[in-house]
C-alpha cells in the first residue's frame, strides 16, 4: 500500500516531502510520538524528534523507551531503500538500543548517509550481491546530550539475486 501511494504520489510531490509527510502521517509512525522535522532532498540527512508528551511518558516521567526505540526503527531502512532505488533489496536485520540517562525533554536523532558510504555500497553489492552494514545514532537533546545510542544492522542485496535466494530457500524447505 504504501509504496503504490508513493510512486503516485511521485507524480505531485518530491520524495523528500512524500518521505516526510508519510511518516508524519503514517497511523504506525504517528503513536511513536516521533515526527520527521527535516529531510535533504536527496535523503541522506534525516533527523526527527520525540517530544516529551503525556503519550510517552513512562512512570518516572522519562520518554518510554520503546518510543525511542520505534521512532528511529525504519528510518534507516526507508531511508537506504528510497536512494539506491528499485534494483536493490533492503531489510532491518537487528537492532539495539542503549540508553544512557532518562529523557525527560524532548529528544532529536539524526540519520545521515554519505556518498561515500552509498557509492561503497553499492560497489560491494556488485560485487557480492548481498551485504550487511551497521548503522550507529544517538538520540540527543537540543544541546547534543546522549541519552541513547542506537544500533542498526541493515541487510541490503542486489533484487535479482534476492529473487534466487528465496526460491533456492522454498525448494530445500520442499524437498
Amino acid at each position: 500500500m504504501y509504496k503504490t501511494a508513493t510512486n503516485f504520489l511521485k507524480k505531485f510531490m518530491s520524495t523528500a516531502a512524500i518521505f516526510k509527510y508519510g511518516f508524519n502521517l503514517s497511523p504506525m509512525y504517528r503513536r511513536t510520538t516521533a515526527r520527521v522535522i527535516e529531510i535533504s532532498d536527496d535523503l541522506k540527512d534525516v533527523k526527527i524528534k520525540v517530544p516529551l508528551s503525556y503519550k510517552n511518558k513512562n512512570y518516572v516521567g522519562a520518554i518510554f523507551g520503546g518510543s525511542m526505540f520505534s521512532a528511529t526503527d525504519p528510518i534507516y531502512m526507508i531511508q537506504l531503500v528510497q536512494i539506491l532505488g528499485e534494483d536493490y533489496v533492503v531489510w532491518d536485520k537487528s537492532a539495539t538500543i542503549n540508553y544512557k540517562r532518562p529523557a525527560k525533554e524532548h529528544l532529536y536523532c539524526k540519520f545521515s548517509f554519505t556518498d561515500e558510504e552509498i557509492e561503497a555500497i553499492k560497489k560491494q553489492v556488485a560485487e557480492t550481491h548481498e551485504m550487511t552494514i551497521e548503522k550507529t545514532t544517538y538520540l540527543t537533546n537540543i544541546k547534543e546530550q546522549v541519552f541513547a545510542e542506537v544500533i542498526k544492522t541493515l541487510y541490503i542485496a542486489e533484487k535479482s539475486f534476492y529473487k534466487e535466494k528465496l526460491k533456492k530457500r522454498k525448494q530445500a524447505k520442499s524437498s
